[in-house]
């Protein structure tokens, strides 16, 4: 595997991006990246945001469309079914189209949905349009990485992607706030109601500040087959994991059914992929060594993150018994944390690498989440805030560093199927750890409970229990969460192998120095007529051309000579006279100052174009003439190895 800085397996598939990457060594914020990551960070707000705001409003759905809890449930399935559908179709849709044109449409479905869900009139239409602001919101998140990812370049992109970290770790503890003081004061149509002005200044945004040069590519053909296996193979195994969470285990036929044929679809996609060049998720980006560890790390970072983030909340709400409402507010603080940390994570692996950064950002995480693990009902909540703040350092340095290490390592053709690829596993590693841990809470539950079934979770809620039950409820959170530390050591030691130094400043399309080239034995000389002469002694002596010694070192060609050069051993110049030549190009070679009798060189009329400079007329020293080398085969046996163009001719002074 390989982990050069502008590798990428398929380079050329995409189109050109839609923004350009910063110039080798130019590494400031300018103003235009700061209104892009605005922009965009609008509409990844909202998306997060509606993963948890509808919530605290299911109730209140199921009484007044006069439906069950397990009916009404689907309003949250449904919404995050679609976001796991629509992934692996974002990468190729920004491809084809283009990221601005993707964005815009993507936007305008999520805020058409949005809209319809507001006026739903029945339980079955309210699940339809979820699913449709699903479609809008799925792709949202991806484009707004693959947008940012591109203009900000490999220099920039811890601390641009840290930008939208922040309303992507803070939404998701919001979103219960937001939609217990709507439910609470206002109608619960307003849930989604609130995403209609706050959409639409990002879409108008959109438009003045996104560029329009991306048009994507006309000919760039879907990979039908492939999306036929991973979406609905995504959509079972992320259904079957959430019901594993639901039922208290993998026991039941709907959990063990929908994932055996989530799994059996997605290896059935890896062997697709594998002889395809153009599936639609790029298993070839994962040949790339930084890339790979990346990759697990964003996998194993979003397990913990969206595995904490079941249980906080409920044990907030069960074990100590607070409304949805108190127990968002109870998590402001590791909101607060990952704010400060981000920033300065960002400057700090833009820098150093996010081999530093992340583990230790995860030792911070665990160290957070290690006092929860000795938790009951009674916990000082004031403790508890202060191991959140710390908790939200850990995984404010951690989150987005792990994806911008990915990204770090490939050229911006390859940044739309890799979003992709990351976000998959960023949705299944979270999914697979909220589902784990869920079964093992209601185990550790039913351990200290005899007879509390999976419905323990649900009941608890809607009631207060005694101080007894409630202890050993918050006993049962705190062996729980022994899992999310064990995550946190997996993160570190996938962290510890990432690269340990800053971003290189070559970017994508950037030219590359050329190396020295090695001493050319062979000299080849470029004459209108015939030379004989010696040069003048004045020469530099530590210089031998077959071409004027005072030609400009910048001069270069872009086309070999064609004149039919004498081999020569490396001679210095002796005092005599020559004709003056007119030269294009020179090849230079180390010499002693020695004297040498120099016998008559004829070549052939060559015609070079210079490079860099005006050719100028010079005297010509005489050469001496070198035993033959050996014939090579195939050619002529004093034709020298030719010298790469543009290359630059060591020692030659003007």
């Amino acid at each position: 595997m390989s982990d050069h800085p502008n590798e990428t397996a398929h380079a050329g598939r995409s189109g050109d991006s839609s923004t350009a990457a910063p110039p080798p060594g130019d590494d400031r914020i300018d103003p235009a990246l700061r209104r892009l990551a605005l922009t965009v960070t609008l509409g990844a707000i909202m998306s997060i945001l509606d993963t948890t705001i509808v919530a605290v409003a299911i109730e209140t759905l199921s009484r007044d469309f006069d439906t069950s809890l397990s009916t009404i449930s689907w309003v949250t399935t449904g919404y995050l079914l679609a976001l796991a559908v629509v992934i692996p179709l974002t990468g190729w849709s920004v491809e084809r189209f283009g990221a601005t044109r993707m964005w815009n449409i993507s936007l305008t479905l999520f805020l058409i949905g949005s809209a319809l869900c507001g006026v739903a009139w029945s339980a079955n239409s309210l699940i339809v349009f979820r699913v449709l602001q699903g479609i809008g919101g799925g792709m949202i998140m991806p484009i707004c990485m693959t947008l940012l990812a591109r203009a900000a370049g490999p220099q920039r992109i811890n601390r641009v992607m840290n930008v939208v970290g922040v309303p992507a770790l803070i939404a998701p503890v919001l979103g219960p706030v937001i939609g217990g003081l709507i439910v609470d004061h206002l109608d619960w149509r307003w849930i989604f109601f609130v995403n209609l002005p706050v959409g639409a200044v990002a879409l108008v945004a959109s438009w003045r500040v996104l560029p329009r040069d991306d048009r994507g590519q006309a000919n760039h053909r879907l990979d039908v087959p492939g999306l036929l296996l991973i979406s609905p193979g995504l959509a079972a195994l992320v259904y079957g994991l959430s019901q594993a969470g639901s039922d208290g285990g993998f026991g039941s036929a709907r959990v063990q059914i929908s994932s055996a044929i989530g799994v059996a679809a997605l290896l059935a996609f890896v062997v697709h992929a594998l002889r395809r060049r153009d599936a639609l998720l790029d298993l070839q980006l994962f040949g790339n060594r930084t890339f790979t560890l990346a990759s697990i790390t964003t996998f194993v970072v979003g397990a913990a993150l969206f595995g904490g983030m079941f249980l906080l909340p409920l044990y907030y709400q069960i074990g100590r018994g607070q409304s949805a409402l108190a127990a968002g507010l109870s998590l402001v603080p590791q909101g607060l944390g990952a704010m400060i940390a981000m920033p300065l994570a960002g400057r700090l692996a833009d820098r150093r690498g996010a081999g530093w950064v992340i583990p230790i950002g995860m030792a911070v995480c665990g160290l957070g989440t290690l006092a929860f693990t000795q938790v009951d009902a009674h916990t000082n909540e004031a403790l508890l805030a202060g191991f959140l703040f710390v908790r939200g350092l850990g995984f404010g340095a951690s989150m987005m560093t792990a994806m911008s290490a990915a990204y770090q390592t490939l050229t911006p053709a390859a940044v739309p199927r890799a979003t992709t690829a990351l976000n998959i596993l960023q949705r299944v590693g979270g999914s697979l750890a909220t589902a784990l841990v869920a079964v093992q809470l209601q185990h550790a539950i039913a351990s200290r409970i005899p007879g509390a079934g999976s419905g323990m979770l649900e009941s608890a809620q809607q009631v207060s229990l005694p101080p007894e039950v409630a202890d050993k409820i918050g006993a049962a959170f705190g062996e729980t969460f022994w899992w999310i530390v064990g995550l946190t050591v997996v993160g570190v030691i996938s962290g510890l192998f990432l690269p340990r130094h800053a971003a290189p400043r070559s970017t994508a399309g950037a030219p590359t120095p050329p190396s020295t080239p090695e001493p050319i034995s062979d000299v080849a000389a470029s004459a209108d007529a015939p030379v004989t002469g010696d040069a003048p002694a004045s020469a530099d002596p530590a210089v031998t051309t077959d071409a004027p010694a005072s030609v400009d070192p910048a001069v270069t060609t872009d086309a070999p000579t064609s004149a039919k050069p004498v081999a020569t051993e490396p001679v210095t110049a002796v005092s005599g006279s020559a004709e003056p030549v007119t030269a294009d190009s020179a090849t230079a070679e180390p010499a002693t100052a020695e004297p040498a009798t120099a016998e008559p060189a004829t070549a052939e009329p060559a015609t070079a174009e210079p490079a860099t400079a005006e050719p100028e007329s010079v005297p010509v020293p005489e050469l001496a003439v070198a035993p033959q080398r050996k014939p090579v085969p195939g050619g002529d046996p004093a034709a020298p190895d030719p010298a790469p163009a543009g290359a630059p001719t060591p020692g030659v002074t003007s």
